[in-house]
């Protein structure tokens, strides 16, 4: 199962599933025996994770790490849809192009990869004329070029993306560039570098022109703004700075020193307020209407900012988790000895056993290291996004991948609470007449054959009272079931009120949560242009049989008339 100890083994209460876990890898497996094959296998990165960003739908999330690996992750679930392992060195960075199913990826191995989300496979392979550990990536808006620069080189590469050639290499910097922003309107290129400038590149003109933007800090992190006026830059004296783009002066800064001080590590002699490697961002981002701003840096906190007025709205704690660095106020000074912290001492020396005296571990090795240390991780966060929707972010911290939402409030559904569901007390319900609690009945019992007799029973006149009652967990489900039966139901009339009353009703629920209904919606779509298009042909038969119909009955009259003249032409000759 995995190259490193178990930790944890559960049974499932029928005895056919046996769980395994293990926590140095992040593995989670569940196997049934009597088969012999996964039902489920999940696994998570084993190393820090360096760069998340979210899919233009809000579905998926893409996280980067140092292990070398590339994971999709599904928003609702929480699963690793697909890995990508082609990167043999750790990956810095990662950005999805504006359309399409394209994810380009940074890498310390000197490659920038372009991969297909459909066929999940690297289509393209980018690369400098020497050897270089890319650390920042930007893809332009057009998604016709791809940028990157690395800490080893100051100069930033511009590769094509259909012919995947190296178009241009803007030199400018006179240190290491550290990030990478394109202006969402297209054409700007905004880079942050050591040497405490920011400069934005115009790489669609013919001379190339730039602007270096001179503040008093290195730069660690840099992001425009939605609407390309405003660029906001972070430094290392814990400074977060706004540009104007097309005045290029500063509209607004304010000092957040304070509010990313963290905990205290075991090492420190000073107290939290006054250790200096904590009081700076190294990620921002903005938020999707441009209002505010959020920061993570080396600390437990995540900071929210109005961009107006320059305000802390709130201060998200990453970790509480005490074993790591950091997340601790105060030290306790009952673990205070002459020699140090006790929690910094050697014990392993004083084992009983020879092989537990024995120090395996590689000196001076930071990370990547697999065997055993006595350093402890410190709580710290390297990356954060914002979802399109602007419903929620998700931050990369020591404790994983976090996400937080707006919709992910407990939604109150009554009929969940002790109510005794069977198919008896549905139809029970049905015949008493409170269509609203048999609906609901009938879907948390999933029968097909059950929920179609429910539907088919509610009256057309009680459907638009219905649908403002129904629980919005259930509008997915609903919509999806009318879009299923309204192609085979031959009640036309009253599945389109129904359909109508949904739209109508809970548009801006639906509009709000579309990347979450998006399916759905779509197959309501596909049913009415199915039901168009079948009305379109039939009355287009109807119009050829009418007119049909219509020359027979006018030559029927035609015949008749003919028939009585000649009837009474006769009639006088005789007489």
């Amino acid at each position: 199962m995995t190259q490193q100890g178990i930790d944890d083994v559960a049974i499932n209460n029928s005895g056919e599933w046996l769980a395994l876990g293990a926590s140095k890898f992040g593995q989670l497996l569940v196997w049934e025996w009597q088969s012999e094959s996964y039902i489920l296998k999940q696994q998570g990165h084993f190393d820090s994770m360096n760069d998340i960003v979210y899919s233009r739908d809000g579905n998926r999330i893409v996280t980067a790490a140092d292990d070398g690996k590339i994971k999709l992750w599904d928003t609702q679930s929480g699963f690793c849809i697909v890995t990508f392992t082609e990167h043999s060195s750790g990956v810095t960075a990662c950005e999805f192009a504006p359309r399409g199913n394209v994810l380009f990826t940074a890498s310390l191995d000197g490659s920038v990869r372009a991969w297909d989300l459909i066929r999940y496979r690297n289509f393209r392979t980018f690369s400098a004329p020497t050897r270089l550990s890319f650390s920042s990536l930007a893809v332009d808006p057009s998604g016709e070029v791809v940028c990157a620069g690395s800490l080893g080189s100051f100069d930033i590469h511009i590769w094509s993306v259909q012919t995947g050639q190296l178009l241009d290499r803007l030199a400018g910097h006179e240190g290491p560039v550290s990030s990478l922003a394109f202006s969402p309107a297209g054409g700007l290129l905004v880079s942050g570098s050591w040497d405490r400038t920011v400069r934005m590149w115009n790489i669609f003109d013919r001379t190339q022109s730039h602007e270096a933007l001179q503040l008093q800090a290195d730069i660690t992190a840099v992001a425009v703004r939605p609407d390309s006026k405003q660029l906001a830059v972070s430094t290392l004296d814990g400074q977060l700075t706004f540009w104007s783009i097309f005045e290029g002066s500063v509209s607004a800064s304010l000092d957040g020193r304070r509010d990313a001080t963290g905990g205290r590590k075991l090492s420190d002699w000073r107290t939290a307020m006054n250790v200096a490697g904590t009081k700076n961002f190294n990620c921002i981002s903005y938020s999707m209407d441009g209002s505010c701003i959020l920061t993570g840096g080396n600390s437990k906190y995540m900071c929210l900012y109005d961009v107006v007025s320059g305000s802390l709205l709130k201060k998200f704690t990453v970790s509480v988790n005490l074993s790591l660095e950091g997340t601790q106020e105060y030290l306790n000074s009952r673990t205070l000895t002459e020699a140090g912290p006790a929690g910094l001492l050697d014990s392993q020396a004083e084992a009983s056993d020879l092989g537990d005296r024995i120090d395996r571990t590689l000196p001076g090795s930071g990370r990547g290291d697999f065997s055993s240390r006595r350093t402890r991780p410190a709580v710290r966060v390297t990356a954060i996004a914002f979802s399109p929707t602007g419903r929620a972010f998700c931050a990369a911290s020591t404790e994983g991948l976090l996400v937080y939402s707006l919709d992910s409030t407990l939604q109150f559904d009554p009929f969940d609470l002790d109510m005794d569901v069977t198919p008896a007390s549905t139809l029970e319900a049905l015949a008493g007449r409170l269509y609203l609690q048999a609906l609901i009945m009938s879907f948390r019992l999933n029968e097909s054959s059950l929920l179609k007799r429910v539907f088919e029973a509610i009256p057309p006149v009680e459907v638009g009272r219905l649908i403002r009652q129904v629980p919005t967990v259930y509008i997915a489900r609903l919509l999806g079931f009318v879009a299923q039966i309204i192609n085979t139901s031959p009640r036309l009339e009253s599945n389109l009120r129904w359909v109508e009353a949904l739209l109508s009703t809970h548009g801006a629920f639906l509009k709000t949560n579309m990347p979450s209904m998006s399916h759905e919606v779509r197959m309501i779509q596909k049913a009415l242009n199915t039901i168009q298009v079948d009305l379109a042909r039939i009355s287009n038969e109807n119009t050829y049989v009418l007119d049909y119909m219509l020359s027979q009955s006018a030559h029927n009259l035609e015949g008749s008339s003919v028939a009585r003249l000649t009837n009474g032409s006769s009639g006088d000759s005789y007489s």
